[in-house]
């Protein structure tokens, strides 16, 4: 057995992303960066215990360490996807980094107070949360889109080592050498990984052109969310599992402390057991998406978390109450690494970030709601009931979610660049000129136009995620089989985008309309771009007027 263990162990090794050098520099430096984030987020809580006896102050430390991601989440992916990853990171991570290594050294001078603690926190988050989309979104430039979701899978491992690891280090520092020597410890993490990605070389926007502003880039990676039914299903399928998920995390400590009556120390033990199953489960994903499909890993990830809830509810021993919490780590990370990979997976370069970002920003969301919700369920009803209800909740969710399927995006929905026809103008339009009309007649013959409507409709969504603000299909009353598609564009740099935005699926759903087309009769396509008086040269509006 000795000597199997190692030969597995580089069986393993070559099989995994981790052989590749860029990417296995990535993830260690990675790995540091949540071990220190973890650190610091347990010390600044302790600190504030020692400053102030308020129980609201001590509060306001998860607060103010999570609220950054709520605030700056959406904005943190259109920076992502806008701007060089490779900057952003650098920027982010060394303000961060700074915040970490100012606070441990006003704590070591005895100069820290309880509003610089909270403000260097929101900071320290802030950089955190900033960076996080670009972090995910480069992963897909590390390996190949076969290794994604192993890629993911380690990418949950590193952050559950790190949410164990990092307490119990933070505190044996701070026992040792004091408070302000584990915030230094923990910036001294972080560093690492400021280091791995200034060797990176700077990259090519994803598209080329006029870039797009923060807030229109915002927009974009909304209406993608929303007019992608693949994303959608994603985003839905995380909400309902956070939702019921957040039970068990906003309950543990009651669990632990009531209905094990273990105190600290069952607490300590069921957290133990969690991110043991998590880091299981997410050695365990790679090689399910091999053997079965995106939506079946999740399902039974769900009906696992499900089983294992009710275990941790109806039990009172300490073992089988641990073995739940297993299984709930097991569940949790398969759900939400694999949900992870088939967003990175399911979005072009251009709106990666994005779609990470309102992945993030919806788990958050779920799980600060449904915590408050349990967290009343259990005052009114107690623990075991609430988590009882949280899983019957669960199970409810998951048969609706039947409906929304999810899986892993294929190489056609994230392929760019597609060649389109150039445009032929008596005028050259400025980037900031609209909005742009966008007119496409077609000729159906009267036995196609059944199957024409079916085909035209399914175009929709592949215009309105690309740029359209608005979309519609005419049917003209005085010519029979004449179809006008009409779609309107904010502006001609969006419009320009709409058309490098287009992937190979996109393209093959619209040459599919294309085959319903009279033959010998030209699709025929008009671009217009709205005007105002005010654009009329003065003596020709003085005239208009007279």
């Amino acid at each position: 057995m000795s000597l199997r263990l190692p030969a597995r162990l580089r069986l393993g090794f070559r099989g995994s992303p981790l052989r590749h050098a860029p990417f296995r520099h990535y993830y260690l430096g990675g790995l540091g960066v949540s071990l220190g984030f973890t650190m610091q987020a347990t010390m600044a809580a302790w600190l504030m215990a020692t400053l102030t006896p308020s129980a609201l102050m001590v509060a306001l430390v998860q607060t103010a360490s999570t609220a950054p991601a709520l605030l700056f989440g959406l904005v943190a992916g259109a920076l992502a996807d806008i701007f060089e990853r490779r900057r952003i990171i650098l920027i982010t991570q060394s303000v961060a980094l700074a915040s970490m290594a100012i606070l441990g050294l006003t704590t070591l001078a005895g100069l820290i107070g309880p509003g610089a603690l909270l403000a260097l926190t929101f900071l320290i988050g802030s950089g955190f949360m900033l960076a996080t989309p670009a972090q995910q979104a480069s992963v897909n430039e590390l390996v190949s889109r076969d290794e994604l979701p192993r890629a993911v899978a380690l990418g949950a491992v590193s952050f559950n080592m790190a949410r164990a690891v990092g307490p119990a280090l933070a505190g044996a520092i701070a026992a040792w050498l004091g408070s302000g020597s584990a915030f230094l410890a923990a910036a001294a993490c972080a560093l690492p990984f400021i280091l791995v990605v200034r060797g990176w070389k700077p990259r090519e926007p994803s598209l080329p052109g006029v870039p797009e502003t923060l807030l229109s880039g915002v927009q974009s990676g909304l209406r993608f969310a929303r007019h992608t039914p693949a994303m959608r299903a994603l985003v839905i399928r995380n909400v309902s599992f956070c939702l019921g998920a957040s039970s068990f995390w906003a309950l543990l400590p009651v669990i632990a402390r009531d209905q094990l009556e273990m105190g600290a120390g069952g607490f300590g033990l069921l957290s133990a057991g969690f991110g043991l199953g998590a880091v299981a489960g997410a050695l365990w994903i790679p090689r399910r998406l091999k053997r079965m499909d995106l939506d079946t890993v999740v399902s039974r990830g769900v009906l696992l978390w499900i089983v294992a809830a009710c275990v941790v509810a109806v039990s009172h021993i300490a073992v089988i109450a641990l073995a739940g919490a297993v299984g709930v780590g097991i569940a949790w990370v398969s759900v939400l690494a694999g949900l992870s990979a088939g967003t990175q997976s399911t979005a072009p370069a251009w709106v990666r970030a994005r779609a990470v970002s309102v992945t993030l920003v919806a788990v958050q969301v779920s799980l600060a709601l449904g915590s408050a919700w349990w967290g009343l369920v259990a005052t009114l009803a107690g623990t075991q009931v609430a988590l009882a209800i949280s899983a019957v909740a669960m199970f409810g969710l998951h048969l609706l979610n039947r409906r929304f399927p999810v899986g892993l995006g294929t190489e056609a929905e994230v392929t760019t660049g597609v060649q389109l026809p150039d445009i032929a103008m008596a005028i050259e339009p400025l980037p900031h000129d609209g909005p742009v009309l966008v007119q496409l007649e077609y000729r159906i013959d009267p036995d196609n136009e059944a199957g024409f409507l079916r085909a035209i409709h399914a175009v929709e969504p592949t215009r309105r995620r690309n740029g359209a603000a608005s979309w519609r299909v005419y049917r003209d009353v005085g010519e029979g089989g004449r179809f006008v598609e009409r779609f309107v564009i904010a502006s001609w740099a969006e419009y320009v985008r709409l058309r490098l935005r287009m992937t190979v699926a996109d393209r093959e759903v619209q040459e599919r309309v294309a085959l319903f087309q009279r033959e010998g009769v030209p699709v025929r396509v008009s671009r217009l771009i709205g005007v105002n008086p005010q654009d009329a040269p003065p003596d020709e509006r003085e005239s208009a007027i007279s």
